[in-house]
């Protein structure tokens, strides 16, 4: 939560985001604002003038308000992956929701199972029913969909595929059930001391958590400097910022890629009930850091302090904390799971949120560690497989003789 001075701070990054947008454009942008007093206000502000204005305006409105506003629960760690320390925490044993962030937990299966040769990335999985009803983040792909492993995970690692994830749990060696358990195998063999998974991609719905599944922004850390260690072969899945697929093309929900020096990873997730979450890593100048941030009130607001967390581990000069694994939570097994709900999906939570956003539609952030969003970024393909009706149509087509019927002889 912001004091005062955290306020000065927020301003300060406004002005230095204004300063660099007037640079590369100075020309427009838009302003979406909901307030209790006004539910959406949208407003043009043509020139640098009247666009730095405008957002000033946004900046202070912000800072006053989250300054005057009631505490709310943000956990965060921040660790050094080479030597494993920690260099900052802020109740880094509180239990969450991971929502989508248990997908990492699936990735390392899936990453264990190729690199000992028992999956291959291009066998083919199936999207069943229950793959297919799961809810959004999703393919939108019907019933009986076949997809690469490989491309499974491109879905669930970029779009954050909830569908995508279930078929490849699916399809793991003693089904669904199996793969849940192998997970939390796993995450006890890492280490990960206070975390429990139900399921592949951590849902149930947006608006309720999946019961009986949590962690902690430790454990996390974890589990991220686990993924980078042991499966370096794969860290590309992390890096593309998009795919195109047939139901449309998704830019990768971790916006830091492609926009904050050295990010590499890793995940993004979100429910009602977590707030916006997210495990990111960067290396730089021969450092490398994971940060893991909990409970954003917004996408941007996620971002940006996923690049201040980073920025910070990157770049302090106290690398001193303690160990990760000598770094555990006070023994309270029976600790509840906290649920932020009314503070980001109630009403009076989405009339106060304030969104910024450029004439292409692109969000606008604050922080002078982000560059700002393009309409246009690249992407990789991941697309289904084709289906026996098309393959055998292909087929068909690609005979070049074939033999022409003649009558019997009579008889």
């Amino acid at each position: 939560m912001w004091d005062r001075e955290s306020a000065r701070t927020r301003i300060s990054s406004f002005k230095a985001y204004i300063d660099r947008a007037h640079q590369a454009s100075g020309d427009s942008f838009v302003l979406q604002m909901t307030r209790p007093a006004q539910r959406r206000l949208q407003g043009r502000f043509q020139g640098p003038f009247q666009a730095l204005i405008a957002l000033w305006l946004v900046a202070i409105t912000l800072a006053l308000a989250a300054a005057a506003g009631p505490a709310r629960a943000s956990p965060y760690i921040v660790v050094d992956a080479n030597t494993e320390r920690v260099l900052a925490a802020e109740e880094p044993f509180k239990r969450w929701y991971p929502a989508s962030l248990a997908k990492l937990m699936t990735a390392y299966l899936v990453f264990e199972d190729m690199k000992a040769g028992r999956l291959d990335p291009q066998a083919a999985i199936t999207f069943s029913a229950a793959a297919a009803n799961e809810p959004a983040s999703k393919m939108y792909f019907a019933p009986g969909t076949r997809v690469t492993v490989d491309t499974a995970l491109k879905m669930m690692l970029v779009h954050s595929a909830n569908d995508a994830a279930r078929a490849v749990a699916e399809h793991a060696i003693g089904g669904r059930e199996a793969f849940v358990k192998r997970m939390n195998e796993t995450a006890k063999a890492l280490g990960m001391t206070d975390t429990h998974f139900v399921n592949a991609n951590g849902m149930n719905s947006m608006s309720n958590p999946q019961p009986g599944q949590y962690t902690t922004a430790r454990d996390m850390a974890v589990l991220a400097i686990a993924i980078e260690k042991t499966f370096p072969e794969y860290l590309y899945y992390f890096t593309i910022p998009g795919i195109a697929s047939d139901s449309g093309k998704y830019r990768n929900t971790n916006l830091l890629i492609g926009n904050f020096d050295g990010a590499i990873g890793m995940k993004t997730g979100f429910v009602c009930a977590s707030g916006y979450n997210q495990v990111s890593f960067a290396k730089r100048n021969g450092r490398e850091v994971v940060a893991v941030a909990f409970g954003a009130p917004s996408v941007p607001a996620r971002a940006e302090k996923a690049a201040e967390l980073l920025q910070t581990g990157l770049t302090t000069g106290d690398r001193d904390g303690p160990r990760l694994d000598s770094y555990l939570p006070p023994a309270a097994p029976d600790r509840p799971v906290a649920d932020v709900t009314s503070q980001i999906c109630s009403a009076e939570a989405a009339e106060n949120r304030v969104i910024l956003r450029d004439d292409d539609g692109n969000l606008m952030f604050s922080s002078p560690y982000l560059k700002p969003l393009v309409k246009e970024y690249p992407t990789v393909d991941a697309y289904r497989l084709p289906n026996d009706t098309e393959m055998a149509a292909s087929s068909l087509e690609n005979l070049s003789s074939v033999p022409l019927p003649y009558a019997r002889p009579v008889q």
